[in-house]
């Protein structure tokens, strides 16, 4: 009792957490969804997260030596965004369009608003949805998985020159006798064709899509791990996957043969990975309890619309992108009232 007692005003710090030992962490949870990119494409995924990451780095440092802000590469931010923006595209899409797309995902996304904390959109995201809009053909040309030599020799149009046309996919996948390939992700096929990819392949990631979106079990893995070191909040990615589950499971119940059933949603396309390692930027997402909610079931419900109805087979970016934009709005509507305010 002689000691007395310490008062302090809130908040009350149980541990000190910085910016880079946050960001670090968040590599360190999307390295092994890299790995399994590489083990699934080969040298073409690895060459694509090199140049990625490698660019936005690059311009990071650019655009903080002029703007005098000091070395901001140090804080690990922009390696999150070259990774994700690598593991949102596909495996053989040519580099310099990879290029393209980091450098103005970092630039536009990022260093324009001020760097760090003060970006509005997911940059990651800005620069996907940059090269979606100037290179439609190439972002939508899929190669197949596990192909032989992939360790050995890359993707024919990984490595196109600017401006120049890539050899066809299909010539590519008939000199490696590749019997059933159809050049189609399994939303593509459930969309167009009305055929549902078996659950157990998309659940594992056998199947093809983007660098790092095929395997659904172990992002959940990594982003679970995410949540356990609370580096992210974890209503977030739970509210996307509600949100796309409600919309989904009606349409399922009312036509099976038409509709995708809401296991394949939750497993199929990117929604895992903008889910977990997209939506809950701790910049562009709400910081309220139920504005969390709110953005996470926005997102999911939107992403299962675009697909459904959309001209899009694929929706969880423009739905991540309109949610970040709506972000600061939901956290205004939910902010709790002061004590004694009206």
């Amino acid at each position: 009792m002689s000691r007395g007692i310490e008062i302090r005003t809130s908040p009350h710090l149980k541990r000190v957490v910085t910016v880079d030992k946050i960001m670090r962490t968040v590599v360190l949870a999307l390295l092994p969804i890299a790995a399994f990119a590489v083990w699934q494409f080969g040298l073409s995924a690895l060459l694509l997260l090199l140049t990625t990451t490698g660019v936005a780095i690059l311009t990071e440092w650019f655009f903080a030596r002029i703007s005098g802000r000091g070395n901001t590469v140090s804080d690990w931010s922009v390696v999150i965004t070259g990774l994700l923006l690598g593991l949102t595209l596909p495996p053989g899409f040519p580099l310099w369009m990879a290029a393209v797309a980091a450098f103005v995902g970092v630039a536009l996304g990022k260093a324009l608003f001020g760097g760090l904390g003060y970006n509005v959109m997911n940059p990651a995201l800005v620069g996907r949805a940059f090269v979606q809009a100037a290179f439609p053909v190439a972002i939508t040309t899929w190669t197949p998985a596990f192909t032989p030599g992939r360790f050995t020799e890359i993707i024919p149009s990984t490595l196109t020159p600017p401006f120049m046309q890539p050899i066809p996919v299909d010539a590519w996948v008939a000199s490696l006798n590749m019997d059933g390939w159809t050049g189609a992700t399994p939303l593509a096929l459930q969309k167009f064709e009305h055929i549902e990819t078996p659950i157990m392949d998309t659940f594992t990631g056998m199947i093809a899509g983007s660098a790092g979106e095929t395997s659904a079990i172990l992002i959940l893995i990594c982003g679970l791990w995410l949540a356990w070191q609370r580096m992210l909040d974890w209503r977030i990615p739970v509210s996307v996957m509600a949100g796309a589950v409600l919309v989904a499971l009606p349409f399922w119940l009312l036509d099976p043969s038409l509709y995708p059933s809401p296991w394949f949603v939750l497993c199929s396309g990117g929604l895992m990975l903008g889910a977990w390692f997209m939506a809950s930027d701790m910049v562009a997402s709400p910081v309220t309890w139920s504005g969390a909610v709110i953005y996470g079931l926005f997102i999911g419900a939107l992403t299962v619309v675009i697909r459904l109805f959309g001209g899009l087979v694929e929706g969880i970016m423009y739905a991540i992108l309109l949610a970040n934009a709506l972000g600061p709005l939901i956290s205004s509507w939910t902010q709790p009232r002061v004590y004694g305010s009206k």
